[in-house]
C-alpha cells in the first residue's frame, strides 16, 4: 500500500460553494491544506471560506468565476498569478448535467455544460500542471461520473462529457507517472447534492442508490493518496464500472437506452435553476 504522498500545501477546488465541492474543501482543510475556492456565487463561496477558516485555521482564498464563460479557466489562472498563489492540488469538481430528449434540450444549456465539464477542466489543468511539474510534485483530481462508463441516452451530452473526463484523466496519468504528478478520476454514482434539483428530476439517477458527499470525497482522497487511476465509490457502482467495458458497445448503448428512459419521467422540483450554483 505504501506511504501516502506529502500533502500539497494549497488546493484549488472548483464548484466549491456547495455539494461535493464544499465537502472537498472541508476535508482538504482538515488535512491542513490552504485553499483556493472557485465558484460563481460570491455570497455562498465567501460563507464557505469563512466557515472553513474558522473550523480549521487554514487560508481560504475566494475566486469568483462562472466557468461556463469563454476563457474562464485561463482567467482563474491569471488571477492566481496576480495574487501570487501557487496551486499544488487541482480538484476539477465543477459540473452540471442535462436530461431529456436531445432535441428538447436547449442547445445553449448543453453548450454551457460542455464549457464547464470539459473546457474549463482542461484549461485549468493546462494552466496549473506545468508549475507542478517544474516543482516536481502535484496532483490533479477530476470528478467524472458512473454515467461516463457507457453511452447514456437521454443523458447523452452529460454522459459523453464525463467519458471525456475519465479518458482524459487516464491518459494524463500515464503521461506523468514517474514525474511527480498524480492524476485520479472520481466517478461516483448518485450523490445527494443540488445536481438533481438543477436537472429537474431525481429520476435522472437512473442506476445506483443515493449516497452523501462525505464518503464519496473520503474515497476520492484516499484513492489519490494511493495514486489510483480512478475510483468508483460503492460496491454496485464499482461492479458496473468494471463490467460495462467488457460488453459490445452497441449492446451497452441498447441496454442504456432502456435504463435511461427513466430520466424522461419528470419529477417536479421547485426552484430549479438553469445551472448548478455549484459551478
Amino acid at each position: 500500500m505504501g506511504t501516502a504522498p506529502t500533502v500539497p500545501s494549497t488546493a484549488l477546488v472548483t464548484g466549491a460553494s456547495s455539494g461535493l465541492g464544499k465537502e472537498f474543501a472541508s476535508q482538504l482543510a482538515a488535512r491542513g491544506h490552504d485553499l483556493v475556492l472557485v465558484a460563481r456565487s460570491r455570497d455562498r463561496l465567501e460563507a464557505v471560506a469563512e466557515e472553513i477558516t474558522r473550523a480549521h485555521g487554514v487560508k481560504a482564498h475566494v475566486v469568483v468565476r462562472d466557468l461556463a464563460q469563454p476563457d474562464a479557466g485561463r482567467a482563474v489562472a491569471r488571477e492566481l498569478a496576480d495574487r501570487s498563489l501557487t496551486v499544488d492540488l487541482l480538484v476539477n469538481n465543477a459540473g452540471f448535467g442535462t436530461a431529456g430528449r436531445f432535441e428538447e434540450i436547449a442547445a445553449e444549456r448543453d453548450h454551457d455544460m460542455l464549457m464547464v465539464n470539459v473546457v474549463a477542466l482542461v484549461d485549468l489543468t493546462h494552466a496549473l500542471l506545468p508549475g507542478m511539474l517544474e516543482r516536481g510534485t502535484g496532483a490533479v483530481l477530476n470528478v467524472g461520473s458512473t454515467a461516463g462508463y457507457q453511452p447514456s441516452p437521454y443523458l447523452t451530452v452529460y454522459s459523453a462529457s464525463k467519458t471525456f473526463v475519465l479518458n482524459f484523466s487516464l491518459a494524463l496519468r500515464q503521461e506523468y507517472r514517474g514525474r511527480g504528478i498524480r492524476v485520479t478520476a472520481l466517478c461516483p454514482g448518485p450523490v445527494e447534492t443540488r445536481f438533481f434539483e438543477v436537472i429537474g428530476t431525481r429520476n435522472a439517477a437512473v442506476a445506483g442508490s443515493f449516497t452523501t458527499p462525505e464518503p464519496v470525497v473520503r474515497s476520492a482522497l484516499k484513492a489519490l493518496d494511493r495514486d489510483r487511476a480512478y475510483v468508483t465509490p460503492g460496491f454496485g457502482n464499482a461492479v458496473m464500472a468494471h463490467l460495462n467495458p467488457r460488453r459490445p458497445r452497441t449492446l451497452v448503448a441498447w441496454v442504456g437506452e432502456r435504463i435511461c428512459r427513466k430520466a424522461l419521467q419528470p419529477e417536479a422540483v421547485h426552484g430549479a435553476a438553469a445551472r448548478s450554483a455549484a459551478n
